[in-house]
Parts: C-alpha cells; sequence; structure tokens
C-alpha cells in the first residue's frame, strides 16, 4: 500500500453534563439504610458482583459488607456475570480478580457458580433461571449500573432488571435473553422475568449507580425490591442524558486506539460508533461513519475481542491477543456472531493507518472528517481534524487545546499522537 497523506490533527475537550456523588461511601451508606429493614442477624446476604468496570465498585462492595455485617449478618459475594467469564467458575473468578473483586480485598467470601437451576415460568412463557449459588442466600442485593444497553433500545436496560435477569441467571438465562433476537422483545422480557424473579427470590433491593460522561459516579441510590422496574424506568432515562458522545455524528475515519469489556459489553460501544451488526437489524441512523479502525485490545478483556467485527481495520498485534473461545462464546451467547468477524488486519498501526486512508483518498484532506479517541467510554479528550474545526469553535460544549499536530509513528510503526495513558 503507498503512504497516504493524514491531515493534521487538533486536540480537542468536551464539556458533558457532570452531576456527580462527591461521597461515595457516605452516599452507599444512607442509600443502603433504605434497605436495612430487611435484613436480619444471622441472614446470609448475597451481594451481587459483575463482570463490568464499574467507577467505586470496590468502596461500594466495601460499605456493602460492612453494612451486611453491621446489621448481625453475614454477607457474601456472588458472581453475577452471565455467561461472561467463559461460562465457568474459574473463568468469573479470573475476572473477578482482575477487578480486586477478592475476599481479601472487600472481607466477604466471593461465590462463583456456572449452574442454573429453572425456577418457573412467566405469564408470557419465558423461564426463569437463577443460579445455584442464589439458594444459598437469605437474601439478595443487586449492584449494578444503570445505562443504555449496546443491542437493544426499551424503558429498561442494563441495570437490576438485568443483573437479576442475565447475571443471576447464569448461562441458561443468559442463554434465553440472548436467543430473542429481536431488539424490541428484550426490554420487555426483562420486565417480566426480573418481576417473576422478585416475586419468588428473596430480593430485598439492591444499589442502582448511574456515571456520567466522565466515567464518575454521578447518582447512587437504594431501590427496594419491589420498586425495582419501575424506578430503573426513571432512572435510565436520566442516565441517557449523561451519556458522552463524539464530537460529530458525521465521520469519513474513526480511530479508537483500544477497544476492550472494560469499556463497552460490546468492547466498540455501539451507542458511539452507531453500529449493531445484528443479523436482519436495523443499523442506527446516526453516528454515521464510513470507516473505523481500532488498533489494540486491553490486557482487562482477558483475550474477548467481542465487538470487533464492528471494525473495519485493525493490527495484528490486536489478532495476536484474542481468545477465539471466549469471543465466540460471547458472541454465540448474544447470537449476534457479526460481532466475532475479523476486519482487515495489518502488521503495524501505521499500515492499518494507512490502508484505511487510502479508503478515503478521494476525500481532500482539508475537509477530511477525521477523529482519534482513546477509546469509547473515555471521550472527554480527543483529536479531531482541521477541517472539522470550524464546526466545533465557539461552541461552549468544545474546548480546543493546543495547536495542529502532524500524524506521525515510532520506528515500530506506532502511533505516536495518543490520548490513554498506557
Amino acid at each position: 500500500m503507498d503512504k497516504q497523506a493524514f491531515p493534521r490533527m487538533v486536540r480537542v475537550r468536551q464539556n458533558f453534563v457532570r452531576d456527580r456523588v462527591e461521597d461515595v461511601p457516605a452516599t452507599v451508606q444512607a442509600e443502603l439504610e433504605k434497605l436495612g429493614h430487611a435484613i436480619k442477624p444471622g441472614m446470609t446476604v448475597g451481594i451481587t458482583a459483575g463482570s463490568r468496570g464499574i467507577q467505586n465498585i470496590l468502596t461500594i462492595l466495601e460499605v456493602a459488607v460492612r453494612f451486611v455485617k453491621g446489621k448481625g449478618a453475614t454477607p457474601v459475594l456472588l458472581a453475577a456475570m452471565g455467561s461472561h467469564g467463559g461460562g465457568s467458575e474459574s473463568g468469573q473468578k479470573e475476572v473477578l480478580d482482575s477487578l480486586g473483586i477478592t475476599e481479601e480485598r472487600l472481607g466477604a467470601k466471593v461465590i462463583t457458580c456456572a449452574k442454573g437451576r429453572e425456577v418457573g415460568t412467566t405469564d408470557g412463557g419465558w423461564k426463569v433461571f437463577m443460579l445455584e449459588s442464589a439458594f444459598e442466600v437469605d437474601a439478595i442485593m443487586p449492584i449494578n449500573r444503570v445505562k443504555t444497553h449496546t443491542s437493544f433500545k426499551g424503558t429498561v436496560e442494563s441495570g437490576l432488571a438485568k443483573k437479576l435477569v442475565v447475571g443471576l441467571g447464569g448461562p441458561p438465562g443468559a442463554t434465553q435473553f440472548h436467543a430473542v433476537g429481536k431488539s424490541e422483545r428484550l426490554s420487555p422480557l426483562l420486565e417480566e422475568v426480573a418481576g417473576a424473579i422478585i416475586a419468588q427470590m428473596p430480593v430485598i433491593g439492591g444499589l442502582a449507580i448511574i456515571e456520567n460522561a466522565y466515567e464518575e459516579t454521578a447518582r447512587i441510590e437504594g431501590v427496594l425490591g419491589e420498586n425495582i422496574i419501575e424506578r430503573e424506568r426513571e432512572l435510565l432515562a436520566y442516565s441517557k442524558t449523561l451519556m458522552p458522545s463524539l464530537p460529530v455524528e458525521h465521520i469519513d475515519a474513526l480511530v479508537v486506539e483500544e477497544m476492550g469489556k472494560n469499556y463497552s459489553g460490546t468492547g466498540l460501544d455501539t451507542n458511539i460508533v452507531g453500529r449493531l451488526r445484528i443479523q436482519g437489524g436495523t443499523e442506527p441512523a446516526s453516528p454515521v461513519i464510513r470507516y473505523i479502525s481500532v488498533l489494540d485490545l486491553s490486557e482487562e478483556s482477558h483475550g474477548n475481542a467481542t465487538g470487533i467485527g464492528l471494525a473495519d481495520f485493525t493490527t495484528q498485534k490486536l489478532v495476536d491477543k484474542i481468545d477465539r473461545k471466549a469471543t465466540y462464546l460471547n458472541c454465540l451467547t448474544t447470537t449476534f456472531v457479526a460481532r466475532a468477524f475479523l476486519p482487515l488486519f495489518l502488521d503495524t498501526e501505521e499500515e492499518t493507518l494507512t490502508t484505511m486512508m487510502h479508503c478515503v483518498r478521494n476525500t481532500p484532506l482539508e475537509s477530511l472528517r477525521m477523529v482519534f479517541v482513546p477509546n469509547t467510554l473515555f471521550l472527554t479528550d480527543c483529536y479531531v481534524s482541521e477541517g472539522l474545526l470550524s464546526e466545533l469553535e465557539g461552541n461552549e460544549r468544545y474546548e480546543i487545546v493546543g495547536s495542529p499536530q502532524d500524524v506521525t509513528f515510532d520506528s515500530q510503526g506506532n502511533l505516536e499522537l495518543r490520548l490513554s495513558t498506557h
């Protein structure tokens, strides 16, 4: 491939709504008081622990563990991550260990479990699954982040209901959920099955966590079991007002330094890149991105490259890190197999981006719409091509940081104009 010219890039800082909790431990303590009446001395209380990298999760779990102990009860941490971690107990432990969720760190036993039990059927015909570990406790306290999902939209998406249905539903619960296929049916399924779980299992209530675009904790709220579905609808609507986004909706070439499960369940957040890659599904109307290059896979993903199929170009080093079994299991569970398809992959970052530039070579550099981001989670700082500056200048949402810079590569062909800290 002939060497291609790149537009000069300018660093831009985006200003998003920044609601945040100033004192996380005190807030958790206060919100748990809403649930405290249901915890009796001698009980065993199962606090859910998932595979997502939630901000302040260790602090939140620490306070929850202390709170339960303060009631004279015994807290345990229930691995609740559906089919993540390869659908095995050892895989679950590896994921939780990587997040620091350990007995040594939190002072409560961590229980992994990959075997689910069918406990009933809803009026609508959905099966209700629960991990065997959920039957070893006297009370269940789900803790999860409430946010928009990467595969479907509805009144309830990611949150406490999904933690019960898919997380504590284990591999069979996750399989049923993802096998539905039609995205419009997923939110109603969550509400219906979660309602059945709350009615049948000792779900005393949980903690709903909302984060802002800076990945800071924006709200923590204790929600009683019987109010989970109704309240989660309201919290989801609020969380969507805090979401980050790319600086513009129409992009010729997007470069993502790193993808991974710690940034999004799909590796690349579908809400950010505007691609779903769901067979038979309709793609989002915006944003519209012609080509996407992804340069690396995060270590925190443990080789799970779910979402690589959302990209057009990637690097050999990323491909070398892929654990095919983990990636395939994740995508087969959801049935969205296109998300595991490999894009074109090149030897170095320079070759990868040069190849992408070849595909947009007919667009003059002065008008090329190019954006660099560190990942699809942290979007506060990004690089945009000079041709985009006229659309951003004068808007208080954007701050232009520094002057235009050339796109350069080191002797190993690695991009030097980077935003990530590692």
